[in-house]
């Protein structure tokens, strides 16, 4: 536009000039012919300023829609990807996933003590694809409708994780602004193990700072039951949960609530949990409180932990647990007290390490039918038997990262346990080892 005044300016101008020396008519004549071509030009130029506003006002509208859509896209492991996402208008979606392949080799592998080499469950993420997308709600500010459905399967057979739930991750619908924060309705994680809190520190794979997206702990390997801690009346994910999450610059706090579903009793089966969070400059605090009602049995936990970035090279994280459950039979009072020892590695280049210990020590604990030793949260009204002991794995894993999407790994862990402790991954032995050979590819 300022090139089309410019030239309309100097048309005029040129003009006046013109008139005021002309000699005749037929100079006259010419000069107004030339200031016609002049105006002419002036107002093709100022269409082509005014197409050129229109494009870039236009693209700069795509690259938010794409960056909030990317912001929106899921943490899968190490590294967030944006997946493929088309966008129309105030809508986008976006659909992502992970494949994770594994040979593992272990040992008691059954009652028999025998070793197995073979493909199994992921070690580090369950495979999954998904759809996640938002609206943009009318008016001026930056609400916007936002959902997320995710589907996990079995990458050595093909299987559905959870035979017949084709979205047993995630089915979920909200709304988001800065305002209000992040509000989520359906199945999704259970809020303690999110990054806005025990995500931080329950081992070294998940984020250094607490944030409002989904994840925490590594998948399928014999430290992931830490978890459990984090868990909720229907394990590490809520069924008809209800969480809202939000940041205060360096605040993240966090309220989640599921729902029961007895006819009758409304509290059956309903879990509370809060959480807080603050990210420093190198370093990030988290805790959370859970209270869960199970089979009308009272389960809680206390946690609080967090990480410090030492260096750019190094990054250390601890956290640690209280758990209670009130036990069926009247067998009183299961008390855990646990912790957790992790770093990241993260020297120049391609490569990054990880190493960690946790113990997990049960006092009063029910056992299966089997013998072994409840997860956290676990149904506890049927508990026929009690132990005591200590649960204890060490872990370390190496990843090549060959770009964003594709990575290699080697990790293996070794569990022991004492007392009474028996644990199901070792089918009643004191240890068991495992070695695994991997390979991500997120998309």
């Amino acid at each position: 536009m300022k090139r089309g005044k410019i030239m309309l300016t100097g048309a005029a101008l040129g003009l006046a000039t013109v008139v005021a020396h002309a000699q005749s008519t037929e100079q006259l004549q010419q000069a107004l012919a030339q200031a016609q071509a002049a105006a002419a030009q002036a107002q093709a130029a100022a269409r082509q300023a005014q197409a050129a506003l229109e494009q870039a006002l236009a693209a700069a509208d795509r690259a938010k829609q794409s960056s909030q859509a990317a912001a929106a896209a899921p943490s899968t492991g190490n590294t967030t990807v944006s997946g493929l996402t088309v966008t129309s208008g105030a809508n986008s979606a976006t659909l992502y996933g992970l494949i994770d392949i594994t040979l593992i080799s272990k040992n008691h592998a059954d009652a028999a003590g025998h070793s197995l080499t073979t493909p199994q469950v992921a070690w580090f993420s369950g495979n999954r694809w998904g759809l996640t997308g938002q609206h943009l709600m009318g008016g001026t500010g930056d609400m916007k409708a936002i959902f997320r459905l995710e589907s996990e399967f079995e990458s050595q057979t093909g299987d559905m994780d959870t035979p017949g739930t084709l979205f047993n991750r995630d089915a979920w619908l909200g709304v988001e602004s800065k305002t209000l924060g992040k509000l989520t309705f359906g199945r999704q994680n259970a809020l303690a193990r999110d990054p806005a809190a025990s995500a931080v520190y329950g081992d070294p794979y998940g984020p250094a700072k607490a944030n409002l997206e989904e994840g925490g702990y590594s998948n399928n390997n014999d430290f992931k039951q830490l978890i459990f801690y984090a868990g909720s009346a229907t394990g590490t994910r809520y069924d008809r949960g209800v969480v809202w999450k939000k940041e205060f610059d360096r605040l993240v706090a966090g309220l989640g609530y599921q729902f029961g579903a007895v006819p009758g009793s409304f509290g059956t089966g309903s879990t509370e949990t809060a959480s807080l969070a603050f990210n420093g400059d190198n370093f990030t605090v988290a805790g959370f409180l859970t209270s869960a009602n199970v089979a009308n049995l009272r389960h809680r936990t206390e946690s609080i932990g967090g990480n410090v970035q030492l260096s750019p090279l190094v990054r250390v994280n601890a956290g640690y647990y209280h758990y209670t459950a009130e036990l069926g039979g009247g067998f009183g009072q299961r008390k855990d007290n646990a912790y957790t020892v992790s770093t990241k590695i993260t020297p120049p280049g391609a490569f990054d390490y990880q190493l960690g210990y946790q113990v997990m020590s049960a006092t009063n604990a029910g056992l299966t039918g089997s013998g072994y030793v409840q997860n956290a949260f676990a149904d506890t009204s049927g508990v026929k038997a009690v132990a005591t002991g200590k649960r204890k794995t060490l872990y370390g894993s190496a990843f090549w990262h060959m770009d964003k999407s594709t990575e290699f790994y080697v990790a293996a862990d070794h569990l022991t346990t004492t007392g009474g402790y028996k644990a199901s991954q070792a089918n009643g032995f004191t240890s068991q080892t495992e070695f695994g050979l991997g390979m991500r590819f997120k998309f």
